[in-house]
C-alpha cells in the first residue's frame, strides 16, 4: 500500500471530510398518506484520521444516516459537504462494507476484490497487484482463485473489507459489518481492525462505522456519537481516549462501556456536554410498547436476584445478547415497574423480586396487575371494554390510537406485541378471525374478588 493511502494514524486536521448540516431525512408512510421523519437536523464533522461510531437504538437512523455521506440518497432537508462543496450524487470518496458479503458468486475472490477498480481505468496488473496485496491484509492471498461459495461467513466477509480496501478511501463507511458474523469470527476481525488503525496501516484516512454493539464502539472509535430515536438526532458525543490497540478486559475499557450503557439505557439522560436540550417524556411514549415478549422478561427476573446490581454490560455478556435484543426487555420490565436501571446497574423492583420467586400462577396475577397499573395502552383498551355492552371491542380501535402517534408498520408492530403480551398472562382475549378483543374470565374473576372485599 502506498505510503499516502496509510492515513490511520495521521493527525486530525482542521477541514472536515465530511461536513453534515442541518440534515433531515423523510420518507412517506407506508399508507402513502404522510411523511415520516427519519432523521431531524444532523449536524456532524468527519476529520481526517479518525474513527467515527454511530450509536443508538434501532430506529435511529443510523444506516439512514450512513447512505446520507454516501451519496446513495439525498437529504430531504439541510446540506452535505465534501472537502468544502455540496456533495451532488455518489459520494467518489468513500467505500462501504455492509452487513450482508453481496459478492458475485461467478466471479473469483481476486475479480470480487478488484471489481471496484476496472472502473477507473488502471490497467490489468496494476488491478491484480492491487487487488492481492488488499487481500494480503485481509489475511485471504491463498484464496484469491477460489469462488464465493467456497469460503466461509467470516471469510466472505473479509473479501467485502478487501474490497473497500483496494479503493483506498478517503473515508471508510462500515455498516454493521460484524453482524452477520458468529462472535468469535466478528471479534477476530475487530482485532484485525484495529491492529490496523494502530499500526497506520489501514488503508482509509478515515472510518464512520455503525454498530449496535456498545463493546465494538469502545473497541474501535475514537469517538461514539450517540443518537436518539424516532427521529434520529444527535444526543451528544462521547470521546473515546483510550489508547491503542484496546484491552477490553481493562478497567479503563468496562468503564467507558458502563458509561455508554446509561446513556442507552436511558433515552432522558444528557449526555456529556451536548448541546442538544433533552426532550421530555410525550403522550407518544406513553402509548408505546417496547417490541419484548413478557416470557422474556420474566426470564431475565429469575436470573437478577442473585446478581441484584449487576451492571447491563456485564449481563449483555452473560446471555450473549446484543444491544438491540436487550435493551427492549428492559424497557418492557422498567414499564411493567418490575425492574430499574440506575447508572447501567439493574435492580428489581418489590414486585419485580415477588414475580421472580412465584409459581407459574402468580406470576400471570402479577403481570396482570402490573400491566392494568403501568401500561396507558392497556388502560385504555379496559376502558373501551368496560364501556362496551358486550364486553367487546375491534382491533381497529387499537390500531387507530396508535396510528395518531406512530407510522402503520410501528402501529402494527405495537398491536402484536400488545396481543402477545394478554395472551400471555390471560389478561383480555383477543380473536384473531374476528379482530376482536374481549374481556377475559381470569380479570373478570379477579374483578369479583375486589368487589366481594
Amino acid at each position: 500500500m502506498e505510503t499516502d493511502a496509510l492515513l490511520g494514524s495521521q493527525q486530525v486536521t482542521s477541514q472536515p471530510l465530511l461536513k453534515v448540516r442541518h440534515v433531515a431525512k423523510l420518507f412517506r408512510s407506508a399508507d402513502g398518506s404522510s411523511r415520516v421523519a427519519v432523521l431531524d437536523d444532523i449536524d456532524l464533522d468527519i476529520q481526517p484520521g479518525e474513527v467515527v461510531a454511530l450509536l443508538g437504538r434501532s430506529g435511529s437512523g443510523k444506516s439512514t444516516l450512513l447512505r446520507l455521506m454516501a451519496g446513495l440518497i439525498a437529504p430531504s432537508e439541510g446540506r452535505i459537504e465534501r472537502d468544502g462543496q455540496p456533495l451532488r450524487g455518489v459520494n467518489r470518496d468513500v467505500a462501504i462494507v455492509f452487513q450482508s458479503f453481496a459478492l458475485l458468486p461467478w466471479l473469483t475472490v481476486l475479480e470480487n476484490t478488484a471489481v471496484g477498480l476496472e472502473a477507473r481505468g488502471l490497467g490489468e496488473k496494476e488491478v491484480r497487484r492491487r487487488a492481492l496485496r488488499a487481500l494480503a491484509m485481509v489475511g485471504l492471498e491463498g484464496s484469491a482463485e477460489a469462488y464465493p461459495r467456497e469460503l466461509s461467513g467470516g471469510m466472505r466477509q473479509r473479501v467485502g473489507f478487501a474490497r473497500a480496501f483496494v479503493m483506498e478511501p478517503a473515508l471508510l463507511l462500515m455498516d454493521e459489518p460484524f453482524s452477520a458474523l458468529d462472535v468469535l469470527t466478528a471479534e477476530n476481525l475487530r482485532r484485525d481492525i484495529d491492529e490496523l488503525w494502530a499500526g497506520g496501516t489501514f488503508p482509509a484516512g478515515s472510518i464512520v462505522i455503525v454498530t449496535h454493539s456498545i463493546e465494538e464502539a469502545v473497541l474501535l472509535s475514537d469517538r461514539v456519537v450517540l443518537l436518539s430515536a424516532n427521529p434520529g438526532r444527535i444526543r451528544g458525543v462521547v470521546p473515546n481516549p483510550l489508547p491503542r490497540p484496546r484491552d477490553d478486559t481493562a478497567p479503563a475499557f468496562r468503564a467507558l462501556v458502563d458509561t455508554l450503557y446509561s446513556y442507552m439505557t436511558d433515552p432522558d439522560k444528557p449526555v456529556g456536554t451536548s448541546p442538544m436540550a433533552v426532550e421530555q417524556t410525550t403522550s407518544q411514549d406513553a402509548l408505546a410498547l417496547p417490541p419484548a415478549s413478557l416470557g422474556a422478561v420474566v426470564d431475565l427476573l429469575t436470573l437478577v436476584p442473585e446478581q441484584e446490581g449487576i451492571s447491563v454490560a456485564e449481563l449483555a455478556d452473560e446471555l450473549v445478547l446484543e444491544l438491540d435484543d436487550l435493551l427492549p426487555i428492559l424497557d418492557a420490565g422498567e414499564l411493567l415497574e418490575l425492574m430499574a436501571v440506575d447508572g447501567a446497574r439493574l435492580g428489581l423492583s418489590p414486585v419485580g423480586r415477588a414475580l421472580a420467586e412465584a409459581s407459574e400462577e402468580e406470576q400471570q396475577r402479577l403481570l396482570r396487575s402490573q400491566m392494568l397499573l403501568h401500561v396507558p395502552l392497556v388502560r385504555r383498551l379496559q376502558e373501551a371494554l368496560e364501556a362496551s355492552a358486550k364486553a367487546e371491542v375491534d382491533g381497529d380501535f387499537v390500531l387507530d390510537l396508535l396510528s395518531e402517534q406512530f407510522t402503520q408498520p410501528e402501529a402494527e408492530a405495537m398491536f402484536e406485541t400488545l396481543v402477545s403480551w394478554i395472551r400471555a398472562c390471560g389478561l383480555f382475549r383477543y380473536s384473531r378471525e374476528q379482530d376482536r378483543f374481549r374481556a377475559g374470565d381470569a380479570l373478570e374473576a379477579e374483578e369479583e374478588g375486589v368487589a366481594q372485599l
